[in-house]
């Protein structure tokens, strides 16, 4: 029984890894093309950018892992199948469970290391993600000139070169606009040829320019476009300049700025992160009622009434409600009452709307944490049922490689992602309670795999495909209509 086991953890673990490291792959592509724009160009050392795609594949687990897992066994019970192994097994004796025993006991491992690495390595690898992804968004980029083209790469300057010799370096037929004094387009140098050497240090350019000439425009600060200025124009042979770079190497963020977001706190920080915001939002409404309440509803001594007034005024008659003294009025202040009570009412009501805003914006910040919370427990229950999915689906299907198992699997976690995103965008907006926005994928992805192993246990004849085939060809709907034509 120990070489069935060995055989069978074998046959599933070489297409886990390899379908693991496929969708790792295509993932990080995926992710590489989202922001290509932001690591060209930049100077970056290649230890940064390996860096940035160590940490940047960590966030990717969570993804890539199920549908793994997903694959790996649909192929392995696929291959399994295939091969009337299966077949074997179960005319030995072995019914499925104990064929996948071995393999549950290897998921249920894989699942409690799923759940470490969601609460405590995946908190680190997103804060390092996102402080290093930032910090190249915010690195200048290399000067990069290109022929008939404006270039704004150089801090302060415009450059376009006409053309370029890729053997000598030499630049022809140069426009630059100098911007150094923020004056608009005053300083323009015309140049015949030239050259742009970059300092050892990278810290200065020294431009060279041949034959050319230098048009200045001398106007005080700030502009008057209705007068008239001065302008001057200086002829060269030779012309030498220096222009400082900034710094190419990356400036890091110090990580403690983000530590407190959702992506980057573990279960026990998150629960405290959320009761301190919960505690806070609490606070804001009950000192928001306290304060409406005092300013738009009761007045104890309002500014325009005099003490002196109300000791003039006796009112002998006891006052039953507010209709009894209101009737008393004239009608003019009658009428000013109500126009105040009015006033009071709709600012009332648009502070009232002013907040609600804040508070609802608020309330979505915290789901945030608690969606993060659940979604520590979403990534190994996702394993497990993906496997009670794969296993047994293989087992019916009997189809192994790289051609069936891929369509079904791709199609299963599509469906599954899809309902896993949507759920979780409708608790983000309130639609949701976390726990039915967070679990309500593997909720309903539960009872198929479920069903498809009870079916696949059994043997039943529900999955067999061919007589799915069989039944819609007896079905045929052209002999329905030649019988009733007839």
């Amino acid at each position: 029984m120990k070489r069935l086991h060995s055989f069978i953890l074998k046959s599933f673990l070489g297409p886990l890894a390899f379908t693991f490291f496929i969708c790792m792959f295509v993932l990080l592509m995926q992710f590489l093309w989202r922001y290509i724009d932001e690591l060209v160009g930049k100077g970056l050392d290649w230890t940064v950018i390996a860096e940035f795609l160590f940490y940047v594949s960590a966030t990717l687990v969570p993804m890539a892992l199920p549908l793994a897992i997903l694959l790996a066994s649909i192929m392995t019970f696929g291959n399994m199948g295939e091969n009337y192994e299966l077949i074997a097994m179960k005319a030995a004796g072995i019914s499925l469970q104990r064929i996948m025993k071995p393999l549950t006991i290897l998921i249920i491992l894989i699942s409690l290391g799923a759940f470490y690495f969601s609460n405590n390595i995946m908190p680190v690898a997103s804060l390092k993600t996102t402080t290093l992804l930032r910090d190249i968004k915010r690195q200048n980029p290399e000067l990069i000139l290109k022929e008939g083209i404006f270039t704004n790469d150089l801090p302060k300057f415009s450059v376009k070169v006409g053309k370029i010799d890729k053997n000598t370096g030499m630049m022809y037929d140069l426009l630059i606009y100098d911007h150094r004094e923020n004056l608009g387009n005053t300083d323009v140098t015309v140049a015949d040829s030239g050259t742009m050497v970059t300092s050892a240090d990278k810290l200065t350019m020294n431009l060279t320019l041949y034959s050319g000439n230098i048009y200045q425009e001398v106007k005080q600060k700030p502009r008057n476009r209705n007068k008239n200025h001065p302008s001057r124009r200086i002829k060269f042979r030779v012309f030498k300049q220096n222009i400082s770079l900034p710094g190419t190497d990356l400036k890091r963020t110090d990580e403690n700025v983000y530590k407190n977001s959702y992506r980057m706190l573990n279960l026990g920080q998150l629960v405290n992160q959320e009761d301190s915001l919960e505690l806070n939002l609490k606070k804001e409404k009950d000192n928001f009622t306290k304060s409406l309440l005092a300013r738009h509803y009761f007045q104890k001594e309002p500014k325009n009434l005099l003490k002196d007034s109300i000791k003039s005024v006796l009112i002998t008659e006891k006052i039953q409600d507010a209709d009894s003294l209101f009737n008393k009025l004239s009608l003019s202040k009658k009428l000013t009452t109500i126009s105040y009570a009015l006033n009071k009412g709709r600012k009332a009501r648009e502070n009232i709307s002013r907040k609600d805003g804040e508070f609802s914006g608020q309330i979505k910040w915290i789901r945030k944490y608690t969606n993060e919370w659940h979604r520590k427990f979403t990534l190994p229950f996702a394993c497990f049922i993906f496997f009670f999915i794969g296993a047994p689906l293989g087992a019916i299907i009997r189809k192994g490689g790289l051609g069936m198992p891929v369509i079904i699997s791709i199609l299963f976690f599509i469906v599954y992602y899809i309902i896993s995103m949507t759920a979780e965008r409708f608790s983000k907006e309130l639609v949701l309670e976390p726990v039915w926005g967070m679990w309500m994928s593997s909720l309903i992805v539960l009872p198929l795999g479920i069903i498809l192993t009870y079916k696949a246990t059994t043997d039943s004849a529900v999955f067999n495909i061919e007589n799915y085939i069989d039944f819609f060809k007896k079905i045929n709907p052209l002999k329905f209509f030649k019988k009733k034509n007839a």
